[in-house]
């Protein structure tokens, strides 16, 4: 009988998840870019975007190679 009083209440908390309203509103507009978000942006617009730049960070003189051709292209 112990069983059956667990499993109804196991109901219980699955029907208010799943019947409930969320507390809270969600910010209007867009989201927000994250700065991972910019990295990749920046990545595709110098022609890398199938990169894997976590580990291409790894490696300071490549990263510092990729930054400074991706700062060449934003000035003027």
């Amino acid at each position: 009988m112990q069983y059956a009083c667990m499993y109804v209440y196991k109901c219980v908390y699955v029907y208010r998840v799943l019947a409930g309203k969320p507390e809270g509103k969600r910010p209007l507009g867009r989201p927000r870019r994250r700065w991972v978000d910019n990295i990749r942006l920046d990545l595709q617009e110098v022609g890398c975007g199938h990169v894997d730049w976590i580990g291409l960070a790894q490696d300071r003189d490549r990263w510092r190679t990729l930054v400074s051709a991706v700062m060449n292209l934003r000035v003027p």
